[in-house]
């Protein structure tokens, strides 16, 4: 029996030591990959990592990690044409990534997540001091919408209209706004002139390679994005 006991103890023993040590190692992982990521994707910030799954070092052996989190706040400029735009609360699950031991190879086979951008910041992206964009409510069918107004100078004088515009994802990587009526009062002209101060499309490519708008949603607070990808490659 005390064979036995002596037995059970050292078992006890070996696996806390082992639970320890996979732990931390999983931290030590997780800083280097935080910091491997803002530098390889010009991070104003770093992100926070957790990687999901245990035991940690079985998946280190394997050379492939089950479910990895990655979180930015504030952090992601994302170039949209001439201009920048900010996207923050950056949230992406990836799955099935495969790694090196030193972290500088790391490909998910696929991912989901979300994003937001305020509207404040949307309305720089638009660059014209005449334009603001803001939430504008829901339509009649329930969809959210967001309200665009525009100054433009017509016939000699400066007309301002606030429109309700729908937004979408163009392309995958494209946040597109679109006025969905101008009422032009049949001044001629107004109906193209405030189009081409209102109507935005604005190309985001500065998130990691792989990862894709997949739709958008006006909410009070800004744009929710919801992303997906896959081949996204995290360190490169």
């Amino acid at each position: 029996m005390r064979a036995i006991r002596t037995t059970l103890i050292v078992l006890v023993v070996l696996g806390a030591l082992f639970v320890a040590a996979d732990r931390i190692a999983v931290y030590f992982a997780e800083d280097q990959a935080a910091e491997k990521i803002r530098s390889s994707q010009g991070l104003s910030g770093t992100p926070k990592v957790s990687i999901k799954g245990f035991p940690f070092l079985t998946q280190i052996a394997s050379s492939s990690l089950d479910e990895v989190e990655v979180k930015l706040d504030d952090a992601v400029t994302a170039s949209a044409g001439r201009e920048s735009i900010k996207v923050s609360g950056f949230d992406a699950t990836l799955h099935g990534v495969r790694i090196d031991s030193s972290f500088s190879s790391a490909v998910a086979d696929r991912a989901s997540g979300t994003a937001r951008i305020s509207y404040a910041d949307l309305t720089k992206a638009a660059a014209d001091p005449g334009v603001t964009i803001g939430y504008g409510g829901t339509d009649a069918a329930g969809k959210s919408q967001v309200k665009v107004t525009g100054k433009v100078l017509v016939m000699g004088q400066t007309v301002e209209r606030s429109v309700n515009s729908t937004v979408s994802v163009q392309g995958g990587d494209t946040v597109r706004v679109r006025a969905d009526e101008v009422p032009a009062e049949g001044v001629p002209g107004l109906e193209q002139a405030v189009r081409q101060k209102i109507d935005i499309d604005r190309q985001l490519n500065g998130l990691p390679k792989g990862i894709t708008l997949d739709k958008v949603v006006p909410t009070p607070d800004g744009i929710e994005i919801t992303l997906a990808g896959s081949k996204v490659n995290l360190a490169g």
